[in-house]
């Protein structure tokens, strides 16, 4: 059980009661992991960033219904997941992925040469990663940059266990495949 686990239910319990300050709270904890899976589906900073926002308004009016010992963090994806959906299929332009959004910060600098090369590396892999169809794009995101489980990937996608493993499988096998023929230019 994650270390949020515990307070959240304490936080979703208070706001459910309409504890603004709890739900404040809830926010703080969730806030950058939900603009990272809206960020994921929108690709764009500022969509994510409304997208994140419009699934906090809707969570905070729908917390009343929200079913008491669930687990609030895939809940809240859904959400999020949902709203950043929604907003990408309303905005016609779209952005590259933008690293940091998908990147986690690490406590010690690599020397310059590594950098570059991890750079370039990630650059190929994320250009790999949006040639994918966008529902296996937030699978691979929701398991590998975001660190979800299986099932709070299935809950934040809106699918069954089974179907984030056959599409983590497929989305495995494409990124080989792409990553295959862009070594081999």
């Amino acid at each position: 059980m994650r270390d949020s686990t515990r307070s959240d239910v304490d936080l979703v319990g208070r706001a459910a009661a309409g504890d603004v300050d709890a739900f404040t709270e809830l926010v703080r904890v969730h806030q950058d992991l939900a603009f990272r899976v809206a960020w994921t589906v929108c690709r764009s900073t500022p969509d994510a960033e409304e997208a994140a926002q419009d699934a906090f308004v809707k969570a905070y009016r729908s917390m009343g219904r929200f079913r008491p010992g669930a687990d609030f963090r895939p809940w809240l994806l859904a959400i999020v997941a949902n709203e950043a959906r929604n907003r990408r299929r309303s905005v016609a332009r779209r952005e590259l992925y933008e690293l940091q959004a998908a990147s986690r910060p690490t406590d010690e600098q690599p020397q310059p040469e590594a950098a570059a090369i991890a750079a370039d590396r990630r650059q190929v892999l994320i250009a790999a990663v949006e040639q994918l169809p966008e529902r296996e794009r937030l699978i691979v995101a929701c398991r590998f940059w975001l660190g979800l489980s299986e099932e709070e990937t299935a809950r934040t996608a809106g699918v069954a266990r089974g179907t984030v493993k056959s599409r983590t499988a497929r989305a495995m096998s494409r990124l080989q495949s792409i990553l295959g023929e862009a070594t081999d230019v």
